[in-house]
């Protein structure tokens, strides 16, 4: 049968228990715990007030006294550590967190007589809860402690998950009516002000630690090993292994020298670092040389690949202004062509009306007012090609048009700035010129002597520079020995197969060794 007598807890209020009467409630006190679907505290909220006063617990053997003390134990002390049921001296295996969840209460035979099972209370659809509320009347704090558990399969350890609120909480109010979605009841306990759900006990363990004051963790220790003691056999023994914190001085020895050995090493590791340094510096500045070399010939061959486009446009800009010129030109010519011929037709008319007049008058006049028309006509024909002409150049210099004297005087004082500027342009342009046919005469001498260098290499097996193979030649001719038995090391030193991207580095870091 299911044991439904529990243990009492009485609050010690009257005169012959009152164990602290007169004493400040200073610090955090349990003010009341509660528990549900605990041990064999099964189907209801179950609360004990001690209102932060000394409390005796009392009950016969099996009513429940060590459930209630390790469901204290449990809301401070990691599970893993705790040894359940020790206060009425049962073996370290005996109860577990486990059982307390499931509420097992007995063990019972199978039909064969052999084995025993234990008999539990509730099934993995229930849900189990411990909490605690603690109180600093010194401050006015509350703090409430509060873990969650469940079975999710019937053999492992209970899922668990930790509350720490600072504000006064209970478990029929707070942790019901969720359905059976414990991710729901988290939602809802996180939505409580000052309230953080832990998933881990060192997290929970640190929030609430922070919040007591207890800065260190030998406390709890103190607490875990007095709260169930029976008796104590050697005080001096307990003290030096529960109340004082160990000191392994072979450890910070040990530390001590490996952190001389670090600084020594380091030490060696920074000499090292600067001789490689003071070694490569020149290296690294014949490299950043060369660099520099390379991009000032960079530049020159874009220079050079520049040249031609630019000319060509250059010379489409102008053959393009030619040709607008032209255009302009023939205009104003085949206008003056329209005109003249105008004018020829009426002179030609005028003329055979003098003929016809002459042929039926005669007479000196006459001849004389023809010679004089005759100059009039070439007068007329030299005035108006010279205005043709003054009429194109004043268009294309845009002038404004000579209706008087005036005006023509204007324009001719214009006409002669603009050709002194033009004179001046025309100076710039041809310095501008003589300075970039002086820079490809440059460019070309010195892509001539990069050519004779590439065709050289072409040549060669090696990478040695011409001057370096002239200067042997000259040598071995002086000395009359064959240039064979005379190499470069670099004619020595060939690539490993496979290498092969290395060779460029190898040559710029081997250099100057290869020239000897």
């Amino acid at each position: 049968m299911e044991k439904r007598e529990h243990s009492t807890m009485m609050a010690v209020n009257d005169g012959l228990l009152d164990f602290s009467e007169g004493d400040e409630l200073a610090g955090f006190r349990l003010q009341r715990l509660e528990v549900y679907n605990w041990g064999t505290f099964n189907g209801r909220v179950w609360v004990f007030p001690l209102e932060g006063k000394n409390a005796l617990l009392t009950g016969d053997i099996g009513s429940g006294k060590s459930t209630l003390v390790d469901a204290m134990t449990t809301l401070l002390i990691p599970a893993n550590r705790i040894a359940y049921n020790r206060a009425a001296g049962a073996g370290s295996r005996e109860r577990d967190l486990r059982s307390y969840v499931l509420g097992y209460y007995k063990s019972e035979r199978g039909d064969d007589g052999l084995v025993a099972r234990s008999v539990a209370l509730r099934g993995s659809s229930d849900y189990s809860v411990i909490l605690g509320v603690f109180r600093n009347e010194g401050y006015g704090q509350t703090v409430s402690l509060a873990q969650v558990f469940w079975q999710k399969d019937t053999k492992g350890q209970p899922a668990r998950f930790y509350v720490v609120s600072e504000t006064d909480i209970d478990i029929r109010e707070h942790f019901s009516g969720f359905g059976s979605d414990i991710a729901e009841l988290r939602r809802a306990l996180r939505n409580i002000r000052t309230t953080e759900v832990f998933e881990d006990f060192r997290s929970y363990s640190t929030s609430w630690r922070r919040i007591f004051g207890i800065q260190n963790e030998q406390a709890l220790e103190l607490f875990h090993q007095t709260v169930s003691m029976k008796s104590v056999g050697d005080l001096t023994d307990f003290v030096r292994r529960h109340m004082l914190e160990a000191f392994d001085s072979e450890s910070k020895i040990e530390a001590l020298i490996h952190h001389f050995d670090d600084l020594d090493r380091a030490h060696e590791a920074i000499v090292r670092a600067k001789d490689q340094i003071e070694r490569l510096s020149p290296l690294v500045a014949n490299l950043d040389a060369y660099a520099a070399e390379m991009a000032a010939r960079e530049a020159l061959v874009r220079s050079r690949a520049a040249i031609d486009p630019y000319f060509e446009w250059q010379r489409k800009d102008v053959l393009e202004q030619r040709i607008d010129d032209t255009q302009i030109h023939l205009d104003v010519k085949r206008t003056a062509l329209a005109h003249a011929e105008s004018d020829t037709a009426a002179l030609r008319t005028e003329r055979d009306a003098l003929r016809q007049s002459i042929a039926t008058q005669g007479g000196d006049e006459l001849d004389r007012l023809r010679v004089r028309a005759a100059a009039l006509e070439r007068t007329r024909d030299v005035l108006r090609e010279n205005f043709v002409r003054y009429d194109d150049i004043r268009t294309r210099a845009s002038l404004p048009r000579a209706d008087d004297a005036a005006s023509f005087e204007e324009n001719r004082i214009r006409s002669a700035d603009a050709v002194r500027l033009l004179s001046e342009r025309e100076a710039e342009l041809q310095n501008s010129l003589s300075e970039i046919d002086v820079a490809i005469h440059g460019t070309r001498a010195e892509h001539l002597g990069i050519e004779k260098e590439l065709a050289s290499l072409a040549g060669r097996e090696s990478n040695i520079p011409l001057e370096q193979i002239d200067i042997r030649h000259s040598l071995c001719r002086a000395l009359d020995i064959p240039c064979e038995d005379v190499p470069f090391c670099g004619e020595l030193m060939r690539i490993a197969p496979g290498e092969e991207e290395w060779e460029g580095a190898a040559e710029r870091v081997l250099r100057n060794f290869a020239l000897s």
